[in-house]
C-alpha cells in the first residue's frame, strides 16, 4: 500500500489504479511500478482521449506507447455538465479550480462514468515485443497518469474528450442560464413605452458643506449581509500562482493567509457593529 500511494495521494489517482485492477490487471500493473519509480518514462502527453509516452525498456530505443480512452459523446457531456450546474457544491468547486471529492455522482446520477467503464472503454498499443497488455510500458505509463492527477485532476477530464477551459466555459454559462430563467419576449417597436427625457438641469446640491456629507433617508434601509463564501479564496485558485520562479507558491501561501485574515477582520467588525444596533 505504500508504494501504491507514491502514485496516487489524492482520491483520484488512487481510484484511477483501482479501476484499472478490477480488469484483472493487477499482476500485470505490478511489473510497470518498478519502470515507473525508476523515471523510465521519457515523456507523457495528454490529449482529448489519447495518452502517448515514450518508455525505455532494455533496447536502446525507446517505445512508443498509446493509450485511447473511450471519450464521451457530445450529449452525455450536456448531461454531465446540466448535473453539475444544478449543484451549487459542485458548480463552486468547479469554477474555482477545484475538484470535488464526490465528483463521481454528477457521472453516475445521469448513469455516466467518469472512469473507464470497462476494459474495452481503452485501447493502448507499445512497439514493444512483449504480446500481453498491458505490459509493463504501459503498465509504467498507468502509473504516471496516476501521478499526474494527483497534480491536476482535471486532466480527467480530458481523458474523457473535454478540456478543462471547456468545462469551466460551459458550466459558467449553464449557471448564467439557470440563474436568470427564461428570456423576456421583445417587444415591437409600437409596443415600447416612450422613454422621458433626462432633465437638463443638474440637481440641486445642500448650501451647508456639512449637509453634504450626510447620509441622508435614502441609507436608512440600506443594509449590507456578510457571509463566508462557499470556497474560500476563490479568486485566489481562480489566478493561481503567480509567475514568480521558484518564489511562486510561497508568496502564493502568503497572500492567501493575508486574504483569510483580512476576511476574518472584516466578519468580525461587521459581526461587532450588528451588535451595537447599527444597520450592517
Amino acid at each position: 500500500m505504500t508504494s501504491r500511494r507514491n502514485f496516487g495521494n489524492n482520491w483520484w489517482a488512487r481510484r484511477w489504479l483501482d479501476v484499472l485492477e478490477s480488469f484483472g490487471w493487477a499482476s500485470r500493473l505490478q511489473r510497470g511500478r518498478a519502470y515507473a519509480r525508476r523515471g523510465n518514462v521519457l515523456s507523457i502527453d495528454l490529449a482529448p482521449g489519447l495518452v502517448k509516452a515514450k518508455v525505455q525498456g532494455s533496447r536502446p530505443r525507446p517505445y512508443d506507447v498509446k493509450i485511447k480512452i473511450k471519450p464521451l459523446s457530445d450529449g452525455e457531456w450536456t448531461r454531465v455538465i446540466e448535473a453539475l450546474a444544478s449543484q451549487a457544491a459542485f458548480a463552486a468547486r468547479l469554477l474555482a479550480g477545484e475538484m470535488p471529492d464526490d465528483i463521481e455522482e454528477a457521472f453516475t446520477g445521469v448513469s455516466l462514468s467518469l472512469f473507464p467503464h470497462a476494459a474495452g472503454d481503452i485501447v493502448t498499443s507499445c512497439t514493444c515485443p512483449d504480446w500481453a497488455n498491458p505490459c509493463k510500458h504501459i503498465a509504467a505509463v498507468y502509473y504516471l497518469l496516476g501521478e499526474k492527477f494527483d497534480s491536476d485532476p482535471f486532466l480527467l477530464f480530458l481523458l474523457r474528450g473535454r478540456e478543462k477551459e471547456a468545462i469551466i466555459k460551459a458550466l459558467r454559462e449553464k449557471r448564467a442560464a439557470l440563474a436568470g430563467g427564461p428570456s423576456l419576449p421583445v417587444k415591437k417597436e409600437e409596443e415600447m413605452e416612450p422613454v422621458p427625457e433626462e432633465s437638463s438641469s443638474p440637481p440641486e446640491l445642500p448650501v451647508d458643506p456639512v449637509d453634504f456629507w450626510q447620509s441622508g433617508e435614502g441609507l436608512d434601509a440600506f443594509q449590507v449581509n456578510m457571509h463566508p463564501p462557499a470556497v474560500p479564496g476563490v479568486v485566489l485558485k481562480r489566478l493561481g500562482p503567480p509567475p514568480f520562479g521558484r518564489y511562486a507558491r510561497d508568496f502564493y501561501q502568503l497572500l492567501n493567509s493575508y486574504y483569510q485574515e483580512i476576511s476574518r477582520k472584516a466578519y468580525e467588525l461587521a459581526y461587532d457593529a450588528g451588535e451595537d444596533g447599527s444597520q450592517v
